[in-house]
């Protein structure tokens, strides 16, 4: 792995010399080398990792211990977030600078969402509850009036409401419909840990959710009603979920000894897909929008993979010995 590779330095010179780029999407990972250390609880490589079209994982911003995600202003592809243990980094500059732009009292951050209207407006989810910027991220004050339980993991913006958000929580799901003001419960699913929260795209009436032992939701109405989904895993504890973005039918989850299970047919019939891969343990998930049907399923310290047949076959695709938090894709200015 690269720590700082030509691919930057090459896109970086393109962009002085000629202007900005159009944004393309580039697949993340926050990820830290765990299974490399010894004798040390911290990880000396750990961070946000572009994958380069050569196969290459190249570092990108700093380099930080328990990075969860990173995100990217709809509106402004120059603007970055990093979600961290620490605290909120944010970069004006498509990633050339960096500066943490919260104090103590945010920390154990694990997504952040941007407006894609009102740059300005940003939400975060972390250990210690809600927190929303209205100056885009320069300050920022809770968000947590509503919720009775804070710890959250998970979060969601409409982007067709964007005053909309669901988040999930040590409590269950909430539904907030004044920008993060007030939240309410959604009942249909369990008060249980809500791990990740993932939306359709082609089809954006289509919501996942996965679970800390009560499995998968699926919503097929804007999140507005949940029913449970892939009845073999309704006792798993279940870290990854991914809905493709061309295909809304198209779904995937994950999760710690259950491996990849994947449905063709939006979440009514489910087929274990994680023969071909080291090991059950599965992180992260996340369709392709480059590559038509290619799902990327990161494993526990032993690479990430991915399919091109919906998980039959899997091939390497690099960071072994990994601890992913989170991956996607960002759209870039490289």
């Amino acid at each position: 792995m690269k720590t700082l590779s030509s691919f930057i330095l090459a896109a970086l010179t393109l962009v002085a010399q000629t202007g900005k780029t159009a944004p393309s999407p580039h697949l993340f990972a926050a990820a830290a080398m765990t299974k490399a250390q010894k004798n040390s609880s911290i990880p000396t490589d750990s961070g946000i990792f572009l994958r380069t079209d050569d196969g290459e994982w190249v570092a990108f911003g700093p380099k930080i211990q328990a990075v969860s995600s990173a995100t990217v202003d709809p509106s402004n592809p120059g603007i970055i977030f990093l979600a961290c243990g620490n605290g909120i980094i944010r970069s004006r500059d498509g990633g050339v600078s960096w500066r943490l732009v919260t104090d103590w009292k945010v920390s154990d951050v694990a997504a952040i969402v941007i407006d894609p209207i009102d740059g300005n407006r940003v939400y975060a989810s972390t250990g210690w509850g809600l927190w929303k910027s209205v100056d885009g991220g320069d300050t920022w004050k809770p968000a947590d009036n509503g919720l009775t339980e804070t710890f959250s993991k998970t979060l969601l913006l409409d982007a067709i409401e964007p005053e909309r958000l669901l988040v999930g929580t040590a409590g269950g799901l909430y539904v907030s419909i004044d920008g993060a003001e007030t939240w309410s419960r959604i009942t249909d699913v369990p008060s249980t840990h809500i791990l990740r929260l993932r939306r359709g795209v082609a089809d954006p009436k289509v919501w996942l959710a996965v679970t800390e032992g009560h499995g998968a939701w699926i919503s097929h109405d804007d999140g507005t009603t949940w029913t449970s989904t892939a009845p073999s895993l309704d006792d798993a504890n279940l870290y990854g979920a991914a809905v493709d973005p061309i295909d809304s039918l198209h779904l995937a989850v994950a999760g710690w000894g259950v491996g990849t299970w994947v449905s063709a047919d939006g979440g009514s019939t489910w087929f274990d897909r994680t023969a071909g891969l080291p090991t059950p343990n599965v992180f992260s998930l996340a369709f392709d929008p480059t590559s038509p049907g290619r799902l990327w399923a990161s494993t526990f310290e032993e690479g990430t993979f991915y399919s091109d047949d919906f998980g039959k076959t899997w091939i390497e695709g690099g960071l072994v010995g990994a601890l992913v938090n989170d991956s996607g894709f960002i759209n870039l200015n490289l």
